[in-house]
């Protein structure tokens, strides 16, 4: 796959989430034209982030690639919080990864003691999961 732009990365604070959303938006709009398409892109990059955000550490990247037929979007933080579970995986405590699991072609969350990584992918000719 071919990366659209450098990944994007911030810490937690600061507006950091919303410029990443806005690029991973940006950047999809090169190869998906459906908007109702994009802002299901832009939501489950919003919910990778809001997760990255909430359990991780350190810097978060987000990166958007594609090969023309589907988008990848991936989500990777410096890993898992320290709050003394270090050796349980990481949960979505919410509703973040269900809507990435509903919206999305396929998902993954690897994840080890110094990093973890979010991925979906998004066939970019489908109709948005609403029509």
């Amino acid at each position: 796959m071919e990366r659209l732009g450098e990944p994007v990365g911030f810490t937690g604070d600061g507006d950091g989430g919303r410029r990443a959303r806005r690029a991973v938006r940006e950047r999809a709009a090169k190869v998906v034209a459906d908007e109702n398409l994009l802002d299901d892109v832009e939501l489950m990059a919003a919910e990778g982030v809001a997760n990255a955000i909430l359990h991780g550490t350190g810097i978060v990247t987000v990166a958007v690639a594609t090969d023309g037929r589907r988008i990848r979007v991936d989500v990777t933080d410096d890993g898992p919080a320290q709050d003394g579970h270090h050796d349980e995986p990481r949960l979505d405590h919410g509703r973040g990864l269900t809507v990435i699991d509903a919206l999305s072609d396929e998902w993954g969350l690897d994840q080890s003691p110094h990093r973890t990584r979010l991925w979906f992918l998004l066939d970019v000719h489908r109709p948005p999961a609403d029509a």
